[in-house]
């Protein structure tokens, strides 16, 4: 009887991929394909992207071997193929689940990842550090990089590259060019470059060439090698795009075809031969294989699921429509101010959709401003044009706004310029796990000199603060907000401005006090409803601000009270609880005092309530907490 099984129900690790022909290979892609449709259509995640380099993934574990070479994927979101093929297909369904496997390449996870990577740009100089070590070890296993999707607009690839050049190790950049970065370079003359400088017996001859002109006087040799270099670099800088990276000392190839088995194949064969960093640009096309990803790019990013695996139709949810989300209060905001304001500007670094800036781009595409995946470059940018008397408003995820806290210290909160950070994504964001958490960005602004911090409840809140750092405030401000959708309450057409540092009561009491801020308010309210069915009296108040405290209204507080507890999605050392118990230090205050925020580890990933009740900032485990802490018997 005939085997009925699939080609990829024989793989089981990459060593299975060795022997298969090109025709398998196909064959083999196309299943891994179908595959991972299926599987996004009913678990979500990232999707265009995989769909992308399905078979660039399947040639490189053709040719390579991951059990001893290192590939490194940037951003990540790009390896679910890679995934699949290294032992872990079985549990892709538990992908970005609490418990599962994560949505990004994790080294802990398998020896087939070669590094964590959920930020984009860094996979250039992690292939370069790992090569430089395998060098000074007398190592002879390959490193590749594999960047794309818009990464190469981050400046640290290119520092990388400038490094890696001077390095001269052996290094294969992959440019996974899905124009989403790099635009496409075809026509014949271009497909006859790309065979030219992928053919083996030109690169043979170039070898031999190369050895003999070493041979020679040195002046001469010297004088011959430049000539060679030359000619191939003005035929290069004439017929393809890789006179730029042959400048910073990268051997350039391509472009190829990156849906072309064959020629992937043939193309990574021949960069095992070559013992220098050099360059192989693959275009490819975001979404392949399923045509409403690859009409839709970036609305195909990444997916919920629940999608029809052939039209891409999603059912609808049964229940009451949804609350709008935090990001579309702020869009939607800003583009009511700005319509009004000619000095408003808008940036972002690569995520107007996510930001919900895309409001902004279709409504007044002269002020908006989409830097690419430069989150340093986009602060400074912002400290530019505040300098020049306009009002940038800098959207950017908090995960990522670590990676320009330097921008924000010495270019902008330094010189005191009115620059609006709208920091998105702040707290847990669920399945993308500790990569994405944004928890960090309380502790890590709090000790900026003059800089404004607030954290909206709701989302009337949110518009009235970016009303207030747009029009009441002198200086740096950041609004911080979370992913996911605002409490459904009403919101004003108008805007209110709020008095810089003072707080609001939200319930009175007389127990113990809670002082949240940011939407942890609405968790404060229900532990504060579980411990009244217990006869405990809560107060709670929403501070709104980090900096300035309202140490007043701490003051009046903690008067009367005897103990005070602190509640924010925010790592606990350095946050918000930590503004407080300092300035009760510095007051002498004797009130007692627990702070409930995020742990002193890096969070999981997994849904929001799985993440919730492991991290004890549920109701239920808050409220818990309290009880112990007012009734002295916390452990």
């Amino acid at each position: 009887m005939a085997d009925s099984r699939s080609l990829l129900d024989t793989i089981n690790s990459p060593r299975d991929l060795k022997k298969l022909s090109i025709r398998q290979l196909e064959t083999l892609a196309n299943e891994c394909r179908h595959e991972l449709i299926n599987l996004i259509s009913l678990n979500g995640g990232h999707f265009a992207s995989s769909l992308g380099v399905t078979e660039l993934s399947v040639a490189l574990h053709h040719v390579y071997n991951t059990e001893k070479d290192r590939i490194v994927w940037d951003v990540g979101h790009q390896a679910y193929i890679h995934k699949m093929l290294t032992g872990r297909r079985e549990r892709m369904n538990s992908n970005r689940k609490y418990g599962g496997i994560s949505g990004f390449p994790k080294i802990h996870e398998s020896p087939h990842d070669a590094f964590g990577t959920g930020h984009a740009s860094t996979s250039i100089s992690a292939a370069a550090g790992i090569a430089s070590a395998r060098d000074l070890k007398g190592g002879n296993e390959k490193v590749i990089a594999v960047i794309g999707d818009g990464s190469m607009t981050g400046g640290m690839a290119f520092e990388a590259m400038n490094h890696l050049g001077d390095l001269k190790n052996d290094v294969l950049v992959i440019l996974n060019d899905n124009q989403m970065a790099i635009s496409p370079s075809t026509g014949g003359l271009k497909t006859h470059m790309v065979n030219f400088t992928l053919n083996k017996t030109y690169n043979k001859a170039r070898r031999l060439l190369w050895e003999s002109m070493s041979m020679m006087n040195n002046d001469l040799a010297e004088r011959a090698k430049t000539s060679l270099r030359r000619l191939e670099d003005g035929m290069k800088a004439a017929l393809t795009p890789g006179a730029f990276f042959e400048a910073l000392g990268l051997r350039y190839f391509g472009p190829i075809d990156g849906h072309n088995m064959g020629q992937l194949v043939r193309a990574l064969r021949e960069m095992q031969q070559l013992p220098h960093p050099k360059l192989l640009h693959v275009i490819t096309t975001k979404g392949k294989g399923f045509l409403p990803a690859e009409e839709n790019q970036s609305d195909w990013h990444a997916h919920n699921g629940g999608f029809d695996t052939v039209t891409g139709i999603t059912a609808k949810k049964e229940g009451p429509s949804a609350t709008p989300k935090y990001q579309e209060v702020f869009g939607e905001a800003l583009v009511e101010m700005a319509l009004k304001d000619p000095a408003i500007t808008a940036i972002t670094a690569a995520m107007p959709t996510g930001t919900s800036l895309d409001l902004f781009q279709k409504a007044m595409p002269d002020r908006f401003y989409d830097v690419g995946i430069a989150e340093g470059h986009a602060v400074t940018f912002a400290a530019g044009q505040a300098l020049e008397g306009l009002k940038p408003v800098c959207a950017i995820y908090s995960t990522f706004l670590q990676r320009a806290l330097d921008q924000v210290i010495h270019d902008v909160a330094l010189q005191n310029l009115p620059v609006v950070f709208a920091i998105d994504r702040a707290g847990l964001v669920g399945e993308d796990g500790p990569t994405h958490h944004g928890a960090f960005d309380l502790s890590y602004l709090h000790a900026v000199p003059g800089l404004t911090i607030m954290a909206p409840s709701d989302g009337q809140e949110l518009r009235d603060m970016l009303h207030t750092a747009l029009y009441h405030i002198d200086g740096p401000v950041a609004i911080r907000y979370p992913r996911g959708s605002t409490g459904g309450e009403e919101m004003r057409k108008n805007f209110t401005a709020l008095e810089p540092g003072k707080g609001r009561m939200l319930k009175e009491g007389t127990g113990p006090v809670i002082l949240t801020l940011g939407t942890m308010a609405a968790t404060a309210l229900e532990a504060g409803r579980l411990l009244e069915n217990e006869g405990i009296s809560v107060e709670i108040a929403d501070m709104r601000f980090l900096k300035p405290l309202d140490t007043a209204l701490i003051d009046r507080l903690s008067a009367s009270a005897t103990h005070i507890v602190t509640l924010e999605e925010n790592s606990i050392i350095g946050g918000f609880g930590s503004a407080v118990a300092d300035h009760l230090s510095e007051a002498s205050k004797k009130t007692r005092l627990l702070r409930i925020g995020l742990p002193d580890a890096f969070v999981t990933h997994g849904s929001m309530t799985d993440l919730y009740r492991e991290t004890g900032l549920d109701a239920p485990a808050v409220a818990e907490k309290i009880r112990l802490f007012y009734t002295g018997r916390e452990s």
